[in-house]
């Protein structure tokens, strides 16, 4: 049954994407259609995998301003645990290789996010860089993975610069948005999902900081998160 529910959450993926074409095209590029679709991916997912997400500190996502968002990033089901948390106006940064996934693809870039090229990393910071002016010019906010890669439920890993260097160059606040430590697999004969909880931590301030208080940022923000999953 766990089999059963997992490829139905992953088949209603690609159908809301479809539908959600039509959106896309008729605003491209307009950040607020990623929050409207990943509000629908998320809550259609949990649905099907019979999953509940218990939420605490929703009231510390801004929404007044923009914001630099950083989760913790497990398995690929994270679509449907955070997917409905993006502030609004918000881009997310994913691999290149995405834009090849029917449907999904097209609507991610058709919704101006970061596409970045992992084999490059050496423009990854460049890239993140000229986001921050998006940020402060057109008043988006950025959701990111830091670790830049799944750690499939091992543990909060090292973090990459590229957020911080777009929330330092912006001014923005950094939200960090915690997801309980949690296995892929279903429970029981009903397949149904363990509960996974989420906290999301008050914003940390970057108004003022240089490109020299990055590393002392990120070891703050990754402790910080790893102390708050640790207690989920």
């Amino acid at each position: 049954m766990g089999v059963i529910r997992k490829l139905l959450a992953w088949l209603s993926v690609p159908l809301i994407c479809l539908f959600a074409m039509v959106l896309y095209v008729a605003r491209p590029f307009n950040p607020d259609n990623n929050r409207l679709l990943g509000w629908a991916v998320a809550r259609v997912g949990r649905v099907l995998l019979g999953m509940e997400r218990p939420l605490e500190g929703r009231e510390n996502i801004p929404t007044d301003r923009p914001t630099v968002v950083i989760a913790n990033h497990q398995h690929n089901d994270d679509l449907f645990v955070i997917g409905d948390l993006l502030p609004p106006r918000t881009v997310t940064v994913g691999k290149s290789a995405l834009v090849w996934v029917p449907f999904f693809g097209q609507v991610f870039w058709l919704g101006g996010n970061v596409i970045l090229n992992r084999g490059r990393a050496h423009k990854a910071v460049a890239v993140m860089q000229a986001t921050a002016s998006a940020i402060a010019r057109d008043r988006k906010s950025l959701w990111v993975f830091p670790e830049g890669t799944r750690s499939r439920g091992r543990g909060l890993q090292k973090f990459k610069k590229g957020a911080f260097h777009a929330a330092v160059a912006s001014g923005a606040p950094i939200t960090m948005v915690c997801v309980q430590q949690y296995r892929d697999e279903a429970i029981g004969w009903r397949g149904r999902r363990e509960s996974v909880a989420v906290r999301v931590l008050p914003p940390v301030e970057t108004e003022g900081l240089a490109v020299g208080d990055i590393p002392e940022l990120m070891a703050r923000c990754h402790r910080q998160m790893a102390e708050a999953i640790a207690t989920l």
